[in-house]
């Protein structure tokens, strides 16, 4: 594993060049296997090599050996392997001047290359790092609208899955913040943006772009630092759209006054699916599914058409479960959604597959 280039905890990340957060920052990317990459190199140096002796057998009379016995196959072997190695024992050298031209123009190129093949690690780490910081300098400056996920546990990694649900959200939207390696790498392969380090700091959320997003998602394993995380990206994002997530409903009030939009209660919430699948299982497979936005049913939001304005949202073809009017959601029983008005967004069921594919 690739080991992480570490920060002193006093240093503000956001202050440092784009290329000492490579490590810190991992743009996705899409890598060929260890041994495909291995078996390439090997066949670029041994037809390097094959090349060189071909070159220097078909000139072999402008070569000269100390033995005085000409140069054999085998000796224009030896010749380029000590070559290319840049070896160079210096037994058998260009004698003619046609020789030493092929060794100035071509052989001394492939020897370059022989080199480039042999330390091929070494130049691509370096050649990734300067990769790595170029991406990271463009996302950085161009970053906006983006979502912040915070933690990338079961319930971080469940919120991504519902955001990757939407047609209209890409992977390299969706930023993740944690310090588990292992679930950055788990992130980086499904191809989101992943930035090492604890987001109750704010340099580090201001690396992950949280002043410019969208919506942030909290959802750590411990509900003080849920607290902390949504204090601090409220103070850096006034207008962003913070959604987090407690275990214990007794917090819930802390997380709205530290400046969350809306606060899920995890353990609660799974009590009471637990508690309706011991009575009514088929209810809590009918919700995991309007929840699921692969497949089936799943709630979405959309706008009014003007075809749709001033009628009931009970006589629509979709099954319309509220009405959004300027940010405040009425169920479609109440009174304010008598009548559809210009402006206003449906919550409704949306047909993921066909009816009949609807899964239990």
């Amino acid at each position: 594993m690739k080991a992480l280039k570490r920060l002193p905890l006093n240093v503000r990340l956001n202050d440092r060049p784009d290329h000492e957060l490579v490590g810190v920052i991992r743009m996705p990317e899409f890598t060929t296997s260890p041994m495909r990459s291995i078996v390439k190199r090997i066949i670029g140096a041994l037809l390097a090599l094959l090349a060189t002796v071909l070159i220097v057998f078909a000139d072999r009379g402008g070569y000269r050996d100390v033995n005085g016995d000409g140069v054999s196959f085998l000796d224009a072997i030896y010749y380029s392997t000590v070559s290319l190695s840049t070896t160079g024992y210096g037994d058998i050298a260009p004698a003619s001047a046609s020789a030493r031209l092929v060794n100035v123009l071509i052989i001394t190129p492939l020897r370059v290359l022989f080199l480039i093949v042999l330390v091929g690690t070494t130049l691509e780490v370096l050649t990734e790092r300067s990769r790595q910081a170029f991406k990271i300098q463009k996302w950085r400056t161009k970053v906006r609208d983006h979502t912040v996920v915070v933690g990338f546990g079961t319930k971080g990694r469940s919120a991504v899955n519902a955001l990757l649900g939407d047609e209209d959200v890409q992977p390299s939207r969706i930023v993740v913040v944690d310090t588990d390696q292992q679930a950055l790498e788990a992130a980086s392969s499904m191809g989101l943006v992943t930035v090492h380090g604890s987001a109750t700091r704010a340099d580090v959320l201001r690396v992950a772009g949280v002043q410019h997003a969208k919506a942030v998602v909290v959802a750590p394993n411990r509900d003080d630092t849920a607290v902390l995380v949504t204090l601090t990206a409220r103070e850096l994002a006034p207008k962003s759209h913070i959604v987090a997530s407690v275990r214990e409903a007794e917090n819930v009030h802390l997380l709205k006054q530290s400046g969350a939009n809306q606060v899920v209660v995890s353990s609660e919430t799974a009590g009471r699916l637990l508690g309706m699948a011991t009575s009514t299982p088929l209810v809590v497979d009918m919700v995991e599914d309007l929840i699921t936005p692969e497949s089936g049913l799943a709630i979405a939001e959309r706008a009014v058409e003007p075809s749709e304005e001033g009628g009931s949202p009970r006589h629509l073809p979709d099954i319309v479960l509220g009405v959004v009017r300027d940010g405040v959601l009425y169920r479609v029983d109440a009174p304010q959604a008598d009548a559809i008005e210009p402006g206003d967004r449906l919550l409704y069921v949306k047909k993921v597959t066909s009816a009949d594919k609807v899964e239990s």
